[in-house]
């Protein structure tokens, strides 16, 4: 189901959100959080698994052939092991890289984590623009007086375009979201 700008104005009840999740705690107004994060088809616990078979297997061969004679085999085997280690590590410091950006009462919060570093920017959403950058599916930029921050990098880029117009959609009808709220009136 996709859900354009159009489309959400035009129907008697309220929408669904495609990307993000409205929600509400108390009295507190309605937020509205889209979590986008990298698609990871390995869990962190699948992935040490598959590497420790892959270097069981790897040095069980070379301590065949080191057993039949060939003693250079298992340095070069502890040499792939090593690097196939590295290789998998560099690539788990960014399988939790994700963007959060939050929408309650006035401020657009956007939480960028790559690796170990994070990044933090508040917006006020009476100011806030939220652009796509071109007609190709590039990223989407959120604008407010000066400030830029780009957004949408775990997003397929033809769905990016969908993305931005519910960011939009939901920034001008803020009030309206609450009706997506599970169990509120």
């Amino acid at each position: 189901m996709t859900i354009d700008a159009s489309s959400m104005s035009s129907e008697p009840g309220p929408p669904r959100l495609r990307f993000g999740r409205a929600s509400q705690a108390g009295s507190d107004p309605c937020s509205v959080q889209w979590e986008l994060r990298r698609n990871c088809s390995l869990t962190p616990r699948q992935m040490l698994g598959f590497y420790l078979g892959l270097s069981g297997i790897s040095l069980g061969i070379a301590g065949i052939f080191w057993w039949l004679g060939a003693t250079l085999v298992m340095p070069f085997a502890w040499l792939e092991v090593l690097a196939v280690g590295v290789a998998l590590l560099v690539h788990a410091r960014h399988v939790t890289d994700r963007e959060s950006i939050w929408l309650q009462g006035g401020l657009l919060t956007v939480e960028r984590a790559s690796g170990a570093r994070t990044e933090r920017c508040e917006f006020c959403t009476e100011w806030v623009r939220v652009e796509s950058m071109s007609r190709d599916g590039s990223l989407i930029e959120l604008c407010e007086r000066g400030r830029k921050v780009r957004v949408g990098r775990f997003v397929r880029p033809e769905l990016r375009r969908q993305l931005a117009d519910e960011m939009r959609w939901v920034l001008r009808r803020h009030e309206a979201v609450q009706g997506l709220v599970p169990g509120s009136a």
